[in-house]
This record gives structure tokens, C-alpha cells and sequence, in this order.
């Protein structure tokens, strides 16, 4: 486990108040406000630290090349993209096995559904 510092302890921060995944960028933001200078290379060096820790897992989605992370104490669950702010949120209800939708013969071992649409905010805008 790595040492605490205060960058890492504002990166956790923000990810607990946040509550749903976060690109570098917000994580950037939202860290700031607690340690100002803090820079973007230290952000990314404390988001692959904290992943090797197994504090964070990285959340990737269909056709996106920006990398998220998540707490990597979450339960199974799966994301919704919203397009007007292009924020991610998390989907705490599954629709359990799949497994009838693979073709005949095949097993399936894992599953994720990204849904997207509008979140709340830009819906009602």
C-alpha cells in the first residue's frame, strides 16, 4: 500500500464525493480545490498508484479513449453516458443473466451495459 499523501487523500476525496466515475480531468478539478497546485501529472502517477493498490478500477467504455476510474469496492453494476455533458453515472439495478442472448453453444462469463441518453440535469435543460 502507498504512503498517504495530501494529493492522494484530495483524489479519494473527490472520488467519495463524486460518487460515480471520473475521468482525470474532473478528478483534477475536483482535487484541486483541496490541494491548489496540485498538477496533472501527479493526478494521473496518484490514479495508477491507487489502481495498483486496488483502491481505484479503471472503467472503460464502447468507442471512448479517455480512461475513467471507479472505486474498486463497488458491486457489480453498470454506467450511463450521458451525451450532452458526457459525464458517466453509475446503474446500481442489473438485469441479471444474459446468458440467454449469447448464440447456442456459447457461455457467457461476465457482462456490461452502458446506457446513454441525457442525465437528469441536461434533460431538463
Amino acid at each position: 500500500m502507498s504512503r498517504r499523501t495530501a494529493q492522494r487523500d484530495a483524489i479519494r476525496a473527490a472520488f467519495e464525493a463524486a460518487g460515480r466515475p471520473l475521468k482525470p480531468d474532473e478528478v483534477l478539478a475536483l482535487a484541486q480545490d483541496a490541494v491548489p497546485g496540485l498538477g496533472a501529472a501527479t493526478v494521473y502517477r496518484n490514479l495508477r498508484r491507487l489502481t495498483d493498490d486496488g483502491w481505484l478500477r479503471a472503467v472503460n467504455l464502447p468507442g471512448e479513449a479517455t480512461q475513467l476510474y471507479e472505486r474498486a469496492d463497488l458491486a457489480h453494476h453498470h454506467h450511463f453516458h450521458c451525451e450532452t455533458c458526457d459525464r458517466v453515472y453509475d446503474v446500481h439495478v442489473c438485469p441479471g443473466d444474459l446468458s440467454h442472448l449469447a448464440p447456442a453453444g456459447f457461455r457467457v462469463a461476465a457482462h456490461e451495459l452502458v446506457l446513454y441518453g441525457s442525465c437528469a440535469a441536461c434533460a431538463a435543460e
